[in-house]
């Protein structure tokens, strides 16, 4: 299938038909990459930040959610209004 490359802002995009979308499992994200000179289009693994808030509730519930940098302010922090 031949398409055209569309001028997007300073971008560049291409408009994928909803079969070719539907075949590839593709919804909502894609993971893009390029080998060689060949675009790829690929259903992400898995969702960014998969897992992080039940892994923080784990660290937490063993304690082990202290910071690795103590607390500190700035010299001038007393100036500013907020």
């Amino acid at each position: 299938m031949l398409t055209t490359i569309r001028r997007l802002g300073n971008s560049r995009g291409i408009l994928i038909p909803k079969p070719l979308l539907k075949q590839a499992g593709l919804e909502d994200q894609a993971e893009i990459l390029v080998e060689g000179n060949t675009l790829i289009l690929r259903r992400p693994d898995k969702v960014p930040r998969q897992g992080w808030a039940d892994d923080s509730k784990r660290l937490s519930a063993c304690g082990d959610d202290a910071l690795i940098w103590p607390e500190f302010s700035n010299e001038a922090d007393a100036d500013w209004t907020w």
